[in-house]
């Protein structure tokens, strides 16, 4: 009919616009970049991580992306959705929605200080990164999973502490650490550990009782809300 064919090509619209969307923030993700100190005082009314910002977070020192997929643990640990680390850029299974919990909510815009919790929900599949007391598998460090507990709301295992190494505000490209807050453990990955088949060459991702080079990340490419005053 005329009215399902104009619903469908709404839908059509939406999808490009959305695929345009992605495509400017990962050009514009590379344009203002923090000092390597991690001041961020040059970007602009965009630089800031948000709620509601959809982003990849790259682990700095090893230059992979936090990823997942619809490959679940298997032969140990929770059985859960498998969270790992990927060298590629233009990967959509690395994206992931900023959001605010339970007890903390937040709306798009709002400003992420550090010591602020959130939960990060993958794109892809709409689980939350989670960790819990299962060991991964290959560090035998503290499995990292994406969880989709409770229905869409998720559980306390899905909230992460930011915690920045400078600055008040959590800025686009700064050096930032994510503690879980149920455990302690920080996010972590290490390109000692990598997956065979099915998943060759991505990184285990973990959960570390201590602070190490492993556990800086940096939010690059993603779609960015304007910072509310």
């Amino acid at each position: 009919s005329t009215q399902s064919t104009g619903r469908n090509n709404s839908f059509k619209k939406m999808n490009v616009l959305f695929v345009l969307l992605i495509s400017l923030s990962i050009v514009s993700a590379h344009v203002n970049e923090c000092d390597s100190d991690g001041s961020c005082d040059g970007v602009n009314e965009f630089g800031r991580v948000t709620c509601g910002s959809v982003i990849k977070l790259r682990n700095i020192r090893t230059n992979y992306r936090l990823h997942s997929h619809e490959v679940s643990y298997g032969g140990s640990g929770s059985g859960q959705q498998s969270v790992t680390a990927v060298q590629a850029v233009d990967d959509t299974n690395s994206l992931w929605t900023v959001l605010g919990t339970e007890r903390e909510p937040c709306a798009a815009g709002d400003a992420l200080k550090s010591g602020s919790v959130v939960r990060l929900r993958h794109v892809s599949t709409r689980k939350n990164l989670h960790s819990h007391l299962h060991k991964s598998p290959l560090s035998a460090h503290q499995e990292v999973s994406a969880f989709a507990g409770n229905g869409d709301i998720g559980d306390s295992g899905d909230d992460w502490i930011i915690e920045l190494n400078n600055g008040e505000y959590w800025q686009r490209e700064q050096s930032v650490r994510l503690r879980h807050r149920d455990t302690g453990k920080y996010l972590e990955t290490d390109a000692r550990y990598r997956f065979g088949n099915p998943i060759p060459g991505q990184l285990e991702v973990y959960g570390q009782g201590s602070k190490t080079s492993n556990g800086n990340w940096a939010a690059a490419e993603g779609i960015f809300f304007k910072a509310l005053d």
